[in-house]
């Protein structure tokens, strides 16, 4: 496929007058989207790239979503960094920035009618984060018809995320593509996040504990569940600076436990507070005999397009 990068850097769409103009010129393939609150790294940079590979344009959005902050979350200090993202999406090839403010993609206030996540948002993230995963997918589902793309990229590290949305284009007929992308680290393991800027030296050294419980836990992977939650939990008690939410092995579709005898595809995951900071990691492994940890899941939820 022949790719095109704009020279003068992205087109910077912030009303939805001004992106319907700017997506009118995306018409000789398909497109792409790459969603962000800001705030991008190395990650969102994959991310980009993997889907100009794949996609004749992409449209990276950049909106910090109210709707996804509790009362007693960091909305108000959550990095806005809009100088250094729009050159990173310049660097990468982006075609479209989409920037609007609140009162763009929620014209009459907070939206009286949102999709809800149903069981699968109130459990691991969605029962620390009451209404977050609600307002995440009715976000995402605004942005994916404002934006008309043909395909949508995500991180695997926000796998829950990640399930949720594949199961609102499936379950809602959305004519949208989800690719999900392996999660990106930092060279001594830490998961990109932009909540890492928040991270003081010592807290980055204590949150080294979650990607190494997802590591050891994955080499019991061929032992079963138990001996799998057992490594994993046997680094994290030797970290008490690390406060532990929720360790889970669960399947990748249902989020439920899985049982000591179930061989297959699961899903190893962390949360932890270190320092300010809650952290969320996880690592796809294959459970049995010459099993380990996966980059990506072989079996998701998938939707085709209409």
């Amino acid at each position: 496929m022949t790719q095109t990068t704009p020279a003068a850097g992205p087109v910077v769409a912030r009303t939805r007058d001004e992106l319907r103009a700017a997506r009118k010129q995306l018409t000789d393939g398909d497109v792409a989207v790459v969603m962000t609150m800001g705030a991008l790294h190395d990650g969102h940079a994959t991310l980009i790239r993997t889907a100009r590979q794949a996609a004749r344009h992409v449209v990276v959005t950049i909106f910090l979503n109210p709707l996804q902050f509790g009362p007693k979350e960091d909305l108000s200090r959550y990095p806005r960094t809009f100088d250094s993202d729009l050159e990173i999406c310049t660097r990468e090839g982006v075609d479209l920035v989409f920037a609007p403010t609140p009162d763009v993609i929620y014209p009459d206030g907070d939206p009286g009618v949102r999709i809800s996540a149903g069981p699968l948002g109130t459990v691991l993230e969605g029962q620390s984060r009451p209404g977050h995963f609600d307002g995440m997918l009715t976000v995402v589902g605004k942005l994916m018809q404002l934006t008309r793309c043909d395909s949508a990229y995500f991180g695997q590290k926000d796998a829950q995320q990640l399930l949720l949305i594949r199961r609102m284009v499936r379950d809602l007929d959305f004519p949208v593509t989800v690719v999900s992308v392996p999660t990106v680290r930092e060279e001594d393991g830490l998961a990109m996040s932009s909540r890492n800027t928040y991270l003081t030296e010592s807290d980055h050294e204590v949150a080294l504990c979650l990607s190494r419980a997802l590591r050891a836990g994955a080499e019991h992977a061929s032992e079963g569940p138990s001996a799998i939650r057992r490594g994993a939990r046997a680094v994290l008690v030797r970290e008490p600076l690390a406060l532990v939410d929720y360790l889970v092995l669960v399947h990748p579709d249902t989020l439920e436990d899985v049982p000591e005898w179930y061989r297959g595809e699961a899903l190893l995951a962390v949360a932890a507070r270190v320092g300010t900071t809650r952290l969320i990691d996880n690592l796809p492994v294959l459970v049995g005999p010459g099993g380990g940890a996966l980059e990506v899941f072989s079996s998701v939820p998938t939707a085709e397009p209409a």
